[in-house]
This record gives C-alpha cells, structure tokens and sequence, in this order.
C-alpha cells in the first residue's frame, strides 16, 4: 500500500567521510534501504559505502537516521576533454520526510562547491553530475533544479553528451550498461518495493514521467536510466536558485 506522510518535523544534514559512520549507523542506514529496496544486501551496502568520497546523512529531531546519500567522483578524458563526474550511490530518505528538501539543498551546496575546486584544479574540465534512475521520483529531481539534463523529452541528447555519458556508464558498469537503451540491468537488481513509487494514469500525464517510463520501460523491476546533468550555474532554474540560497 502506499506510504503516507506521518510528521512534520525537519531533518537535519551532515556531511561526512565514509570511515567516519560508525557501526550503528551503518546499520540503520541498510536497514532503510532494506525498507524501501528489494535485495539489498548488507555486502552491498558496504561497498557502495567504502567505494564512495562523501556520504549526506539526515537525521530527525530525535537523532535517529531517516535518511542518506553516497557521492564519488570519476576522472575521464572523452574527445581529448576532461571530464569529471559527480556520481550518486545509494540515496533514500524515509518517506515520512519526502516534503523536505534538506537532501537536496546540502547536496547543491556540496557539489556546486566541489566544482569550483575542481575547475581550480583543472580549468578546461566539464563538470557533470552522473546518477542512475529506477524510480520516476529521482528523475524528478532534474527538471526541477536544472535547465538542461539528459536524456529528456525536449530535445535529442546531443552526440557529444552522449558520448560522455556513455564513457561515465561503461567505465562505472561495464557490461551491465547498453548504450543502445540507455539502461544499466544490474546481474543483480534492488527494485524499490510495491508502495514506494508506483506510476499510475495521474503520473502519467507529467511529460517527463512519461518519458522516464516510455525510456525505462523495466523500472519496476529495477532497471536504470542512466542520466548527465552539467554542474554549472547558468544551468540551474529559479527554484535551484532559491535551494542554493536557502
């Protein structure tokens, strides 16, 4: 059945190194994801948490973990270009905290700061945030905060684009990744549970819901779309703006 909303009250962000979350922390952090995924082991868990560079814990009033995201970054050279990735693991806020936007605002504020250092460190690199979809929710995201990102229903995805989100795919999936398609098909797939984002007739008439599905059609069963947003300023909208300033 579907998850309804149950508090009001507001989380609270930190940022922190993987070897800095403690045990019972950890254990929290997969027992949420165990909640909202399917098959999702503690091993798993565990190594997408030491693969990564940062990880955004939120945590309620009371103390208690509801929510987390993973963050690393990948160096290539495509076309003779540098180009470096934000790219975004494991990600779940407990339902009860979907109407707060702490995920969102600390991440921004992360990253965009991250990419000033980056081009001080590499001034010709193109920065983009790379993340993988199985659910519309997170697709979501991307025409809220940003212009442009890809792929989408507005326009074709430009070749060069292609070919760096390709490049970030292939290099961070191998051979679990089609480029034909666009999608990753895990060996192994963590769909999200029945309840978590169903896509009904409503949803549907959202032109970028209905692209996310027409373009993942397997989501269900945990299918990802593989997507790249650029990590600049001029590519962010109003309300992007107003996360970043708030």
């Amino acid at each position: 059945m579907p998850y309804q909303l149950t508090t009001t009250a507001q989380l609270s962000g930190q940022v922190f190194r993987p070897h800095e979350i403690g045990a019972d922390q950890r254990g929290r952090m997969a027992e949420l994801l165990n909640q909202f995924f399917e098959n999702v082991t503690r091993e798993q868990f565990e190594q997408d948490l030491l693969e990564k560079e940062w990880v955004f814990v939120f945590t309620d009033a009371a103390g208690m973990i509801q929510g987390f995201s993973t963050l690393m970054r990948i160096n290539l050279m495509v076309d003779g270009q540098p180009v470096v990735a934000v790219y975004s693991g494991d990600t779940i806020i407990h339902p009860d905290y979907w109407h707060e936007m702490e995920l969102p605002k600390l991440w921004g504020n992360h990253v965009f700061a991250l990419a000033d250092i980056i081009h001080t460190e590499k001034p010709n690199a193109k920065i983009y945030w790379f993340l993988i979809s199985s659910g519309y929710k997170t697709y979501r995201f991307l025409p809220v905060f940003f212009e442009t990102f890809y792929p989408n229903y507005r326009q074709p995805t430009p070749p060069q684009v292609q070919r760096i989100l390709d490049a970030f795919a292939c290099y961070k999936f191998g051979d679990q990744y089609d480029p034909q398609s666009g999608i990753i098909r895990f060996h192994s797939s963590s769909p999200l549970r029945e309840g978590v984002a169903e896509v009904d007739e409503r949803r549907l008439k959202n032109p970028d819901i209905a692209f996310f599905v027409e373009r993942n059609p397997g989501h269900a069963q945990g299918d990802q779309l593989a997507c790249l947003v650029e990590i600049d300023s001029r590519n962010i909208t109003a309300a992007g703006r107003r996360m970043l300033a708030g």
